[in-house]
């Protein structure tokens, strides 16, 4: 049975698409009556909306003044960095020489490759979060595939602090590259030691960025 989608879900996804690009920076207010007239839904869609957006903790309800794109500080990135090590870590276990997973991140490695020599940075970041979560699909699990899904989304204002989030990403295509290569050969153990390094360096990095902006 296809399960049909509610106009406050449809406008909850445009709103996190442009949440993700940029459209809307961490701090932003979002104005109820503008986005009601931009997006043509009824404001109690889009309060609909926002609450799904509170749900994945994109965004926050402020007393008495409205709702706002979240500004993740370095102790959610922290938190979330010890989450992904956790899921990333069971994909790497999970994955096979032979894996669809594996096969479809190698995939992600080549958009990006692909997009970094075009300078196309908003397109490597996609490709490299991409990468990530194609990772942990090499676990059995849909319920885990979603917490993934939905720690990377939130994981975007995190990125949105960097000066640079497409170069942010573009630093870590050759390491991603790196990771699939282990993995190819059937050498969990050194894939799971480059991905430990991954996040590491990338944890550091958010972390300082996320402190300059509070």
């Amino acid at each position: 049975m296809t399960r049909t989608v509610s106009g406050a879900e449809s406008t909850a996804a445009r709103l996190r698409s442009s949440i993700a690009d940029g459209g809307f920076m961490p701090g932003t207010q979002l104005s109820e009556e503008r986005l009601s007239d931009q997006l043509g839904v009824s404001r109690n869609t889009l309060r609909e909306a926002f609450r799904l957006l509170a749900r994945d903790r994109l965004v926050e309800h402020v007393f008495n003044r409205g709702v706002f794109v979240r500004r993740l500080s370095a102790e959610d990135v922290t938190d979330l960095y010890a989450a992904r090590r956790v899921l990333e870590a069971a994909g790497v276990r999970a994955c096979t020489p032979d894996s669809p997973a594996l096969a479809a991140a190698s995939a992600a490695v080549t958009e990006a490759r692909v997009a970094a020599a075009a300078h196309d940075w908003r397109a490597v970041g996609t490709a490299d979060i991409r990468f990530h979560a194609e990772l942990v699909r090499a676990v059995p699990s849909t319920r885990l595939h979603g917490l993934m899904d939905s720690l990377l989304a939130e994981m975007r204002l995190a990125f949105l602090t960097t000066e640079d989030p497409g170069a942010f990403h573009g630093a870590f295509v050759e390491r991603n590259e790196a990771i699939v290569a282990a993995l190819r050969s059937g050498d969990q153990d050194g894939a799971s030691a480059l991905l430990a390094d991954y996040l590491d360096d990338a944890e550091r990095t958010l972390r300082a960025a996320a402190a300059a902006a509070t």
